[in-house]
This record gives structure tokens, sequence and C-alpha cells, in this order.
């Protein structure tokens, strides 16, 4: 992993990527900025633009690393920002969104148009904007909302400052204060095989951030609370309700080794690591810190489910509140997008919520052990979808 520093949206951040984390990823998936969306992931569309030491860049193809001390503002930054707000207003009247996936991206290359060439006549708007794709509109609309706030400042003698971009490429750090923000500091690699990366990661309970993204759940289960803190305990029938999971055997140090299947549409690996387990008796409280890696792809996940138990009904049924967080590193990283993701474990959680609730009926045996797959994902990524995009309207336009 490489110690980062760098400067995003005003605030001085510290974060720990591996060398193949993109900007965008480190800025979606450490930090939470999803406003930067991701299209083609190759720096075509161009829907991830940021700004980088006074510059735009592709952020899905900027390495992270590379970036160390430099500036980078994405378009969260530009809330109350006077041009960015005259530009939000002349796309509302112009008709220049319609699904609104290149917005951001487009709003952060027309304040650098307009920025930068006060005077630029609608050919030379579209030559700087030949690097952002829109599927919808037909860039009419947006050529003519760059171009009235250009006309509409030229009417109020606003005249575009000169400005001086240093040598190197955007966000080679030429802009940091010294020279040590601008150098990741490279930790010694660590041996790829499962069993040591999982013990590594495993050593420390509470190993993942409080950052990283996680599901919560409750649910009722008509059982007293000791009988389900007894069902907790016992790791292999918990390990049978997971879906996809299978246990493997138990380790001299009382680690589980677990076998985890998992399959997001064609997307399948197979994890294989070990799971431990802590309880307080007092409480009923109990956190399960599990790892894994894929040999085929060479990815390694991460989760910690922590979960509470309170008496419902008088003590006839038990409430129980569960906060599964995860992490997803490697090769498979690439489709770790919080709100897919999310959603996936969320429906591996309500799987987990059934099976649990058969156990503990002995008319209905074990459950049947299945590919841990979302029979529910295509709805889900709908409703994602429909929740992010209208999120992106009423934040950009509302003003």
């Amino acid at each position: 992993m490489n110690s980062l520093r760098l400067t995003v949206n005003g605030a001085s951040v510290t974060q720990a990527v591996e060398p193949r984390t993109s900007l965008a990823d480190l800025l979606r998936e450490n930090l939470h900025l999803t406003g930067t969306h991701l299209g083609c992931e190759q720096g075509v569309c161009g829907a991830c633009t940021v700004i980088v030491d006074g510059v735009p860049v592709r952020s899905c193809i900027s390495n992270a690393t590379g970036c160390g001390g430099a500036e980078v503002r994405t378009i969260e930054d530009f809330d109350e920002d006077p041009l960015m707000i005259e530009l939000r207003q002349a796309f509302n009247a112009h008709h220049a969104l319609q699904c609104g996936f290149c917005t951001p991206g487009m709003l952060i290359m027309a304040r650098d148009i307009v920025e930068r060439l006060g005077d630029a006549d609608e050919q030379r708007i579209r030559q700087e904007l030949a690097g952002n794709l829109c599927r919808c509109t037909g860039y009419s609309g947006i050529v003519k909302a760059v171009r009235s706030v250009i006309v509409a400042r030229q009417a109020n003698g606003v005249v575009a400052p000169p400005r001086s971009v240093g040598l190197g490429p955007a966000g080679c750090g030429h802009g940091a204060a010294d020279e040590t923000t601008a150098k990741p500091v490279i930790s010694p690699p660590q041996p790829a095989t499962a069993s040591s990366a999982t013990k590594a990661q495993l050593a420390t309970p509470g190993k993942i951030g409080a950052s990283a993204p996680s599901v919560k759940q409750s649910f009722v289960i008509d059982h007293p609370q000791d009988v389900i803190w007894r069902q907790f305990g016992n790791v292999p029938a918990m390990i049978r309700c997971i879906p996809g999971a299978a246990l493997v055997g138990e380790t001299e140090e009382g680690n589980y080794q677990v076998n985890m299947r998992i399959k997001m549409g064609p997307i399948g690996a197979q994890f294989a690591g070990v799971a431990n387990q802590q309880r307080d008796d007092r409480t009923m409280t109990g956190v399960i810190h599990g790892a894994g890696r894929d040999e085929r792809s060479a990815s390694l996940a991460q989760g910690e489910l922590s979960y509470a138990l309170h008496e419902e009904h008088g003590g006839a049924a038990t409430r129980v509140d569960l906060d599964v967080k995860y992490a997803l590193s490697g090769a498979l990283g690439q489709f770790a997008r919080a709100g897919i993701v999310t959603h996936f474990i969320g429906a591996i959680t309500a799987q987990f919520t059934e099976n649990l609730r058969r156990s503990l009926s002995p008319e209905a045996g074990d459950p049947e052990p299945r590919e841990a797959s979302e029979l529910r994902l295509a709805g889900s990524l709908a409703i994602a979808v429909k929740s992010w995009l209208g999120e992106i309207r009423r934040k950009l336009f509302s003003r």
C-alpha cells in the first residue's frame, strides 16, 4: 500500500492506496465524493473530469499515487462558486442536460473554458468540449449555454485572467509545498498467498476503517434472546447460513477456514480465507471478521459483521441489529462501486436472514447451500440509479 497525501476540495487528505488505484476510485470509494462519475473508464467520455492543480484531467486514468501533493477539486467543491452558478443556470435555461450522467464532467470543463478562454466562439467551445461525450442532448444546448455565459461576462466587462500552468503533467505534484508530500511512501510488498494475506488482515480486530461502505439491517426472530445468542456463537452453523459460504476447517489459532463464492451477473469469484469472532456475553454483541483472496484475479475481500441482540415482545422474540462493512481490492476492485456493492451486500444479508430463520426451525433442516448471487440485483440497481440521477439533478440545478 502507498501512503498518499494531497489536498481535496481545500482539505488535507492522507490515504493508504494500492499502486493501481485511480484518482477516480480514490475520490469515489475512499472519500465518497460520488459527484465524479465513471463512464468508459478509459479516458474517452470525460464524465470523470476533475480539476488537478488548476487543470482539467480524466480522473479515471490518472494514477492516484501520481497526484501526491496535488490540489484536487471535484464538482462538490463548486457549490458556491459564482461562475459555476452561472453555468448551472445557463444549462437549465438552454436545456443542456437530460439524464445528467455527463453533466458533472461537462460543467467542470465548461467552467475551465469560460475562465481560460473569455472570448471563445461556438467553434472553439465545440473543440474544447470534444473530450466530453453526451449521448442525450446533441451538444447544441450545451454549447449555447457555455457561449451565453461568455457573452454575459463580456457584457459585464469580466475579462478572463491570464493563467500559467507549471511544468509537468497535471497532478505530478509540481504545486506541492515540499518534496515529501509529492512522493508516496511505498510499504514493503506482502506475500501473495491466501493464508498470509488473510491472517495479516485479521490480526487486528476492526481493521476496516470507519469510512468504509456499510449496510445496516434489523430484523426480528420469534425466538428468545439466549437461543439466538447461542446460534450466533455456533460459527459453523452461521457459516452455513451465508449464501455461497462453505466451512473448510479450523486453524490452530482458532480461526475458521472458509470458501466464499459470489456472482454478480457475468462476474464470479471464489475467495479462500479465514474468519474469526469476538463476543461479549454481557452486552450480547459480537463482531465477525473475515478476509479472503480470489487466486484467479489476486483480489482481496475483507468483511466485518457486527451484531447486537435485543429482547422483543417481553422476551419471546429477539431483534437482531446487523452492520456489515466491506472492502474489495485488486483486479475486482473496479467493480466495487459503493452503491452497487451496497445493494449486493444488502441482498446477501437478506438471504442470510432467511437462512438463519430456517436454521432455527427443526422441521426445515439446514439451509440449502447455493452460490451467493443477488436475485434482486436488477431491481436494486434500478432503484440506485434512479436515486443517484435524482440527487445529482437536485444538487447541481437547485439554485
